[in-house]
């Protein structure tokens, strides 16, 4: 396979991007393994979603690095509550992505992900939906969410089939 076979092309970016967020979270596992995590369950959803080889890039790309505003957001504010995220992720984003070589029509929608993902009401686009899902697939584990705030989650968040699968399977009791 050659570097003309844009999957293959794709591929790489999405491996530089990922070498590329270790290296901005460096001596922060933690922030690490989250986006490593939230990378995994946004693929397996997009692939069984079926979504086309275009929007599983901007959904692999945006889950890699939908926490790219923390940092800023707590030079700036000492702080990186979700909106602080959105707002301060885009543009660091941007740079990252664009240096990676990713086209710039598809940094828009990536940013636009960065950029609204803590942002539940009016979700529009199948790569947004499952970022959202994937993000608190992870999120009600590392937070350690009681039942309410799980059930909670579920019935406010959830829409595709594999990721209420996913969900069930990890946070139902029944067995």
């Amino acid at each position: 396979m050659d570097s003309s076979d844009s999957s293959y092309y794709s591929r790489q970016q999405l491996d530089e991007l990922f070498l590329q967020m270790i290296a901005f979270f460096s001596g922060d596992p933690k922030r690490i393994q989250h986006f490593m995590k939230v990378h995994s369950f946004a693929r397996i959803i997009g692939t069984k979603e079926g979504l086309d080889e275009t929007s599983l890039f901007i959904l692999e790309a945006a889950a890699y690095t939908h926490d790219i505003g923390i940092r800023p957001a707590e030079e700036k504010y000492g702080r990186c509550d979700g909106k602080l995220q959105e707002q301060e992720g885009p543009i660091v984003a941007q740079r990252m992505l664009s240096d990676v070589g990713i086209e710039n029509y598809l940094i828009d929608r990536i940013c636009y992900l960065i950029g609204h993902h803590h942002t539940y009401d009016n979700i529009e686009g199948l790569d947004y939906q499952i970022l959202v899902e994937a993000d608190f697939l992870v999120n009600l584990y590392e937070d350690d969410v009681n039942r309410h705030g799980i059930e909670q989650a579920y019935q406010q968040i959830f829409r595709t089939q594999t990721g209420k699968e996913i969900f069930n399977q990890m946070y139902t009791d029944e067995r």
